[in-house]
């Protein structure tokens, strides 16, 4: 019986089908002589006789695709969260994707993007698609599949260099001038995401010199063309078919995309590409300072112009002894303003201007020391191989008694042998240490912690409780409305911004 069910119900639905379709049929015939007579009400043909079509993509998708490889990594790792595709959530995050593997120790496949840059195999992609590989392999549009070579990569940056070879020159990419990018420009990219090769996105620029966080060279092009784990080394394209970016990351709550992407310039990929093809290494500049951002807080305690309550610049809050900016009268304090005549507005412009100078070469340094503008020379040296290092052969200490300053809730000690030692200090090392703050004072609000070394007030060096107790009431018979207080963090030098009570407040 079932069986005989079976047979017959197609037979049945086709019948009303035949019907239902017989019926349509008649309909249309009967109302299509009205329909056709009124040319009036027809939007498509309105439409089509306005027609111009927007311009379209695909040629340029056509000539460029062979220049744009897949890029296959093969990494050691010990277990599934070693293999890099992921990231916290809501983070920014690179993409090569990963391959579900087995998790035990053995070779994991991971894959990205990149394109080539010369006829003679040298390509671009992220550092860290090809970071702890084992063995790297491209593939091209027509499958071919090659063993990759890797020429350099810099961490700094986020990129890397590999070549290959064939009997043949490849096609490939011309790096563009990312200076003249605009935000609201068309652009495309052409990658590998989640390894589906040959991916093609469009959208535009939404913003430049994005800080993202992720390393002291950020200045990247922020896009909402969809972009994706795998996409990871593809360029970003403009209409010209010029590379003006290399994607890199993504910001994400989900691990997708949500249409914030960020590329690597194409200038700094230049710049980049050329020393790693050269030498397989980047040598960065260095002055020796360590600096930060000056907040409006900061900006009144020193006095400094401010738009708004921001001040321009990177103040100075360490510098290395003997070191190539204290060798050209760098102090902390100072508020770097320019480099060779490229304005500073924060700290990620010093670090980009100097990465830039060749270690050897002259940095002209504008700068404002205690509100008047100065100049002066620094001799840029090669970064060394652990820069933190250097801060640490610090100044240093001797002793005089404990000093309070009750109306900023604050206590100073001498610093101790005993405190050296705990605090990680070199036995040289001379200052203040925070012995007590009080709760909700101004030095408590403005985030003196116990254990804080205070070395200088503003410009003024300080060797004990007294140098700042000094400096402190020195700045107060100046009126002044707040006090920079440079302090010793760890083997960190900051700048804090204490206010001081007006005149007459109670104590």
């Amino acid at each position: 019986m079932t069986s005989f069910l079976a047979r017959r119900r197609p037979h049945r639905i086709a019948t009303l089908s035949a019907v239902l379709l017989a019926g349509t049929s008649l309909a249309i015939a009967t109302l299509r002589p009205a329909i056709a007579d009124d040319q009036s009400l027809n939007a498509t043909a309105k439409v089509q006789q306005d027609y111009k079509p927007l311009p379209s993509f695909a040629p340029l998708v056509k000539d460029v695709s062979p220049a744009v490889v897949s890029v296959t990594v093969h990494l050691k790792v010990q277990n599934a969260d070693s293999m890099g595709g992921g990231a916290p959530h809501g983070m920014p995050m690179p993409f090569p994707f990963p391959f579900p593997q087995p998790q035990q120790p053995q070779a994991v496949e991971a894959k990205g993007s990149g394109f080539f840059i010369s006829s003679s195999g040298y390509l671009i992609t992220n550092n860290h698609v090809v970071k702890n590989a084992k063995s790297v392999f491209v593939t091209l549009l027509d499958g071919q599949r090659l063993v990759a070579h890797v020429v350099g990569t810099d961490p700094g940056t986020d990129l890397a260099v590999l070549k290959v070879s064939r009997s043949k020159p490849f096609p490939y990419l011309e790096l563009g001038d990312s200076a003249k990018v605009t935000p609201g420009q068309w652009v495309i990219a052409i990658g590998n995401p989640f390894g589906l090769a040959e991916t093609v996105t469009t959208g535009v620029v939404s913003a430049l010199g994005r800080d993202i966080g992720d390393g002291e060279y950020d200045s990247f092009i922020q896009v909402d063309a969809p972009i994706n784990e795998g996409n990871s080394g593809s360029p970003l394209l403009n209409q010209q078919g010029q590379v003006i970016g290399v994607n890199t990351a993504i910001l994400t709550p989900t691990g997708g995309s949500v249409g914030i992407g960020f590329s690597i310039p194409s200038d700094m990929v230049k710049r980049i590409s050329t020393e790693l093809i050269k030498q397989g290494h980047i040598t960065r500049g260095f002055i020796g300072v360590q600096v930060q951002l000056i907040s409006p807080e900061m900006a009144t305690a020193m006095g400094l112009k401010s738009e708004n309550g921001k001040a321009d610049g990177a103040l100075v809050a360490e510098t290395v002894p003997n070191g190539p900016a204290a060798k050209a009268g760098l102090k902390p304090g100072d508020v770097i303003t320019q480099v060779d005549g490229k304005p500073v507005t924060n700290p990620r412009d010093l670090a980009l201007a100097i990465s830039e100078i060749k270690p050897g070469d002259p940095a002209h340094v504008q700068y404002l020391r205690d509100g008047k503008a100065n100049t002066t020379a620094v001799t840029v040296e090669k970064m060394p191989a652990n820069a933190q290092a250097a801060f640490n052969e610090g100044p240093g200490s001797k002793g005089h008694g404990a000093a309070n300053k009750p109306e900023l809730g604050l206590t100073l000690a001498p610093l101790t042998e005993s405190d050296r030692q705990q605090l990680d200090l070199p036995m040289s090392s001379k200052g203040a240490v925070v012995a007590g703050v009080l709760p909700n004072s101004p030095a408590d609000e403005a985030g003196l912690r116990s254990g804080d070394v205070v070395v200088g007030v503003g410009s003024t060096p300080v060797e004990n409780p007294g140098d700042a107790i000094n400096a402190i009431h020195k700045a107060e018979a100046q009126k002044a409305k707040a006090i920079a207080l440079r302090v010793m963090r760890g083997s960190q030098a900051i700048f804090v911004a204490v206010p001081l009570p007006k005149p007459g407040a109670k104590k």
